[in-house]
């Protein structure tokens, strides 16, 4: 009786297989759809379009129009007891994205 089920279990398990249908195989187009950044940064990309993919608005800290550079604290949740804020500066040449270095360092306003 136990081998007449097994072979059962395993023959609807190949026929599921064959098909494609299984409830838990998804397309990688539609993984990276759920994702909350699933646009990245890229080089070239205008001031706007770094805004809208990080979902923050930036802070000037120096440079000249078109060649800044800009500040955003990403929000990325902590540990629960407390809220983790993690700075992020992003380097704009002639109104294009020309790199970003993020800064996980201590906390200077404590020292």
């Amino acid at each position: 009786m136990k081998t007449i089920a097994v072979a059962l279990l395993l023959t609807a398990a190949a026929t599921a297989a064959s098909a494609q249908k299984l409830p838990f195989v998804t397309a990688p187009s539609t993984f990276t759809a759920t994702l909350s950044n699933n646009t990245p940064l890229v080089f070239g990309m205008g001031v706007d379009d770094a805004q809208r993919a990080l979902g923050t608005h930036f802070t000037y800290v120096s440079g000249r129009p078109g060649n800044e550079v800009f500040l955003t604290f990403r929000d990325l949740g902590g540990s629960g007891l407390f809220p983790h804020h993690d700075r992020l500066f992003l380097q704009f040449r002639k109104g294009r994205l020309a790199g970003w270095k993020g800064d996980w360092g201590e906390n200077w306003m404590w020292r």
